[in-house]
């Protein structure tokens, strides 16, 4: 839902929020069991079996913590729910009470794809993925202010003036 504020827009994304990695609880789930078999290890076997059963459990937590660092950098720049404040140059990301400020930057673009807006950095590498729009006039409502186009609204009809 678009509203127009005096310095912008306020608009609510609808999308669907990112799903949870079963792959990585699943691998977690099976590091803790192997903490406890390499605990029981310890505890049976000669030390130089429980020293290469400890050894594969911080090759394996190693392995868990780079994946999900990757998960978490892939994720950063996807934004799909909650409320977006929409001004010129910049936009403010609410989600369930936490706040992001995005700046673009001077050779920053703000493309547009269907209902989805991409803003990108001078070297065309993507930096946020912004869906959840109602529709594609919304979407090209958050782009015209992002880029500094003046909007206005005549009779609940949207207008964007070139500059």
């Amino acid at each position: 839902m678009l509203k127009l504020t005096d310095d912008g827009a306020k608009i609510t994304l609808q999308g669907a929020p990112a799903t949870a990695d079963n792959g990585l609880f699943w691998f977690g789930s099976a590091l803790l069991i192997g903490a406890i078999a390499v605990a029981l290890a310890m505890s049976l076997l000669p030390e130089r079996l429980s020293i290469g059963a400890l050894a594969l459990l911080v090759v394996g937590s190693f392995i868990f913590n780079r994946q999900r660092q990757r998960r978490k950098a892939a994720q950063s720049g996807i934004i799909s729910t909650g409320t977006l404040w929409v001004q010129a140059g910049k936009l403010i990301h609410d989600n369930q009470g936490r706040r992001a400020t995005i700046e673009l930057g001077i050779s920053d673009k703000v493309t547009l794809f269907g209902e989805q807006l991409q803003i990108l950095d001078g070297e065309g590498t993507r930096k946020y993925h912004i869906s959840g729009f109602d529709t594609v006039q919304e979407a090209k409502a958050a782009q015209a202010i992002l880029q500094g186009q003046a909007i206005t609204k005549r009779n609940a009809n949207i207008k964007m003036s070139e500059q």
